[in-house]
C-alpha cells in the first residue's frame, strides 16, 4: 500500500470546521442516509444482542449441567485462555481498522483490510501458541487440546471479523447484526445436539469452529467479489501502523483493567457477603454494557469519515448520538433502579437480595457510559490517541482511590458509588477534551431537564412495592417515553426511522 494509505494515523484532524458545501457525496458515508441507517443499524444490533443473551443462557443452562462441576471449570478456564489471545491479539485493532477504512479513499482500503487480516492472524496465531503451551505445561495435555479447539475458532471468527469490515464502512449494519445473532444461535443449537448425545468437553470446545466456518462463509456471500480475501504479511507497513497506534492500544488494555479493578478490590477489602453482592451486580451490569457499544459503535464509521474533513457535520452527528445514547441511558438506568429485584433473582435468586441497592446504583455507571462513549468514539475518530491513554489512565487511578477508601467504609455499595462517580468523571472529562477549541462540537442540552424531569417520573413505580416487578417496569417505561413524547426531547431525526415516514422528504433539521 502508498506511504499515504496509513498517514491519517499520525495526523490531528484540522481544528477548524471546514465548508463541506461543494461535491457530492462519494458514498453512503457522507451522505443524509448514513444517519438514519447507524441508528436503525445499532437498533438492530441491539436486538440481536437481546437473541444472543438468550441463546446464552439457554445453552449455559444445559452445558453446565451437562458438564458438572469440574469440567465447567475446565471448559471456563479454555475459554479464558482463548479470550486473552483475542483481547492481545485485536488491543483495538479492529476500531482502528474501522477508522482508517472509513477515511481511506476507496481505491486503497482492499489493500489496507488485507494487511489487517495478515496482522490480526499473525498476532492470534502467536498469542494461541503462547496459551497452547502455558495450558500444557500449567494444566494438562487434554485441557492444552481444548485450548488450541478455541483458538483455531477464534482464528475463524478473526478472519470473519475482517471481512465484515467491509458492511460496517458501508453501514449495512443488518447483516451484522443477522451475523451476530446466527452466531448465538447456531452455537445454541450445537450445544444442545452434543449434550443430547453425551458428548465430553472438547467437543464443545469444538463447537467454535464448525460455527467459524458457516460465519466465514455467509460472510463472504454477503462481501462478495467488493475485496480481496486473500491476508497481506507486510512487518514494514504493520510497523507503521502499530507503532502509531500503540497509544491506543495501551488505553484499551488501562479501560480493561478500569473495568474489573473494582471486583478485584471488593474481593481484597470486603467480606464474603459483600463480594457475593457486588459480583452479582456488577455482573448484570457487564453483559448490559454491549448496548450501548453496539448503539454507538454503529455511528464511528460516519464520526470516522467526518473527523477526516468535515468538522461541521462531526459536529452534527455528534450532537445527535449524543442525545440518543443520553435517552437511552436515563432509560436504562431507571429501569434497572426498578427493576433490581427481579434481575437479581433471575441471576442469583433469593439469596442475592442485597444486591438490589447495588444494581440500582451502577444502573447510573451504566448510563453515564452510554454517553462517555460517544466521546470516546469521537476522540478515536480524531485520531487523538494520546489524549484517550492520559483519560484512561487517570480515570484508573480515580476508580482505584475511590474504590478503595469507600469499600472499608460502605462495603459493596462503597464499590457501587465510587464506580458511578468515576464513570461521571469519565464522560464529562472525555466531552471536554473533545470540546475543548472545537465550539462546534459542543451539544445542545436543551434536552436535558425533559430527560431528567422524565427519569424522575419513571422512578416513582418504584415505590408501587405492591405490584409485581414486571407491572412496575412497564408503568416506568411509559411514563418515561410519555414525558419525552410530551416534551419532544428527542431529536427530530428519529422520526424519519418510523417505516411510514422513510419515503416522506426529510425536515430541514436533518439537512446535514
Amino acid at each position: 500500500m502508498p506511504g499515504e494509505a496509513h498517514e491519517s494515523l499520525r495526523a490531528e484532524p484540522p481544528d477548524a470546521p471546514r465548508d463541506s458545501a461543494a461535491p457530492a457525496p462519494a458514498d453512503l458515508l457522507e451522505s443524509s442516509a448514513a444517519g438514519p441507517a447507524a441508528v436503525r443499524g445499532g437498533a438492530l444490533r441491539a436486538g440481536a444482542f437481546v437473541v444472543g443473551s438468550v441463546a446464552s443462557v439457554v445453552s449455559a443452562a444445559f452445558l453446565f449441567r451437562h458438564l458438572g462441576l469440574h469440567d465447567a471449570s475446565r471448559y471456563v478456564l479454555a475459554l479464558t485462555l482463548a479470550a486473552i489471545v483475542a483481547a492481545v491479539s485485536d488491543l483495538g485493532l479492529t476500531a482502528v481498522g474501522v477508522k482508517e477504512l472509513a477515511t481511506t479513499p476507496a481505491a486503497q482500503r482492499e489493500r489496507l483490510a488485507r494487511d489487517l487480516l495478515g496482522l490480526r492472524i499473525t498476532l492470534t496465531l502467536a498469542g494461541a501458541t503462547v496459551v497452547i503451551a502455558f495450558a500444557a505445561v500449567a494444566y494438562s495435555p487434554q485441557l492444552a487440546l481444548g485450548v488450541f479447539l478455541a483458538c483455531v475458532g477464534l482464528l475463524l471468527q478473526a478472519t470473519q471479523d475482517n471481512y465484515g469490515l467491509t458492511l460496517v464502512i458501508g453501514l449495512r449494519l443488518g447483516w451484522i447484526a443477522a451475523l451476530e445473532a446466527l452466531r448465538q444461535l447456531l452455537t445454541m443449537a450445537l450445544v444442545l445436539v452434543f449434550v443430547a448425545l453425551g458428548a465430553k468437553l472438547n467437543v464443545f470446545l469444538a463447537i467454535t469452529i464448525p460455527v467459524g466456518v458457516v460465519l466465514v462463509a455467509v460472510t463472504i456471500r454477503l462481501v462478495g467479489g467488493s475485496r480481496s480475501l486473500r491476508p497481506s504479511f507486510s512487518p514494514r507497513r504493520w510497523h507503521r501502523f502499530t507503532r502509531a497506534m500503540l497509544p491506543y492500544s495501551l488505553a484499551v488494555a488501562a479501560s480493561a483493567i478500569y473495568f474489573r479493578i473494582s471486583v478485584v478490590l471488593v474481593t481484597l477489602l470486603a467480606g464474603a457477603k459483600q463480594q457475593g453482592y457486588f459480583a452479582a451486580s456488577f455482573r448484570i451490569v457487564e453483559v448490559l454494557t454491549a448496548v450501548p457499544l453496539l448503539l454507538v459503535s454503529s455511528a464511528f464509521p460516519i464520526f470516522a469519515n467526518a473527523a477526516h474533513g468535515d468538522q461541521k457535520r462531526l459536529g452534527y452527528a455528534a450532537g445527535r448520538v449524543f442525545e440518543v445514547a443520553l435517552l437511552a441511558g436515563a432509560w436504562t438506568a431507571v429501569s434497572l433502579g426498578v427493576g433490581a429485584d427481579l434481575a437479581t433473582r433471575v441471576i442469583g435468586g433469593a439469596e442475592f437480595k442485597g444486591a438490589d441497592n447495588l444494581l440500582a446504583i451502577q444502573g447510573v455507571a451504566l448510563a453515564a457510559m452510554f454517553v462517555s462513549l460517544v466521546w470516546a468514539n469521537l476522540l478515536l475518530s480524531m485520531g487523538r490517541y494520546r489524549a484517550i491513554l492520559t483519560i484512561s489512565l487517570s480515570m484508573l487511578a480515580l476508580n482505584t482511590l475511590l474504590v478503595s477508601v469507600l469499600v472499608p467504609i460502605d462495603g459493596a455499595r462503597g464499590a457501587a458509588i465510587a464506580t458511578a462517580v468515576a464513570e461521571i468523571a469519565t464522560a464529562c472529562v472525555q466531552a471536554a477534551a473533545v470540546i475543548k477549541g472545537r465550539p462546534w462540537m459542543r451539544p445542545s442540552l436543551r434536552h436535558v431537564p425533559f430527560i431528567a424531569l422524565a427519569t424522575a417520573c419513571a422512578a416513582a413505580p418504584a415505590l408501587l412495592t405492591s405490584l409485581p416487578v414486571i407491572v412496575r417496569l412497564l408503568i416506568s417505561t411509559v411514563l418515561f417515553a410519555g414525558v419525552i413524547l410530551l416534551t419532544r426531547a428527542y431529536p427530530a431525526e428519529l422520526l424519519d426511522l418510523l417505516p411510514w415516514r422513510r419515503g416522506a422528504e426529510r425536515t430541514p433539521a436533518a439537512a446535514p
